[in-house]
């Protein structure tokens, strides 16, 4: 499967800010069993379910930034750092937290930093994760391979007006167009 190819999702699942409170707090139930010492969230928005992780365990959280994105358009085929993983995870378990496991890449990589840093144990951690996701995350909330619609990707701000995201009506666009095919 191809990162951002929405055409081959199926169906849409909308997810509130109460479905992702409710999917954080099983994530961090799920997570908490394998005893995690530090958290490691990929920013942008793995931030948001790893600092809710990392609150409900009692952890600290170390941001780290990979990506394919430049203000929030895709420029990039394969991630590329952005801020490099802390040597607080030395020695300790880790939990890599993002918020989808789409293609797994992502996950992949910053895993593989954090045992270049020399962390103990690695667990890799996302709130979404999709079927194909190669490899998959050890640790997730909600297996879906519908096109997810995170309630902090629903609104933005463009030209000083809340509209809906640019990327999700494309992506509906294409799966509209790929199921009247």
């Amino acid at each position: 499967m191809v990162s951002y190819d929405y055409a081959q999702r199926k169906g849409v699942k909308e997810l509130s800010w109460g479905d992702f409170g409710s999917l954080a707090a099983q994530l961090a139930e799920k997570l908490g069993l394998f005893k995690p010492q530090v958290i490691v969230g990929i920013a942008r928005a793995g931030l948001i379910p790893a600092a809710s992780v990392a609150c409900y365990l009692r952890l600290e959280m170390f941001p780290v930034r990979v990506t394919r994105r430049v203000n929030d358009r895709v420029v990039y085929d394969k991630p590329v750092w952005k801020v490099p993983v802390s040597g607080e995870v030395s020695g300790k378990v880790v939990a890599v937290v993002d918020e989808i496991a789409d293609t797994g890449q992502t996950l992949e990589i910053v895993t593989a930093q954090v045992r270049m840093r020399g962390a103990k144990r690695v667990i890799t951690t996302s709130l979404v994760a999709h079927t194909w996701a190669n490899p998959a995350p050890d640790v997730v909330a909600l297996v879906t391979d519908a096109l997810v619609v995170f309630p902090w990707d629903r609104m933005v701000v463009i030209e000083g007006k809340w509209q809906p995201h640019p990327e999700i009506i494309a992506a509906l666009e294409a799966q509209r167009q790929n199921s009247t095919e």
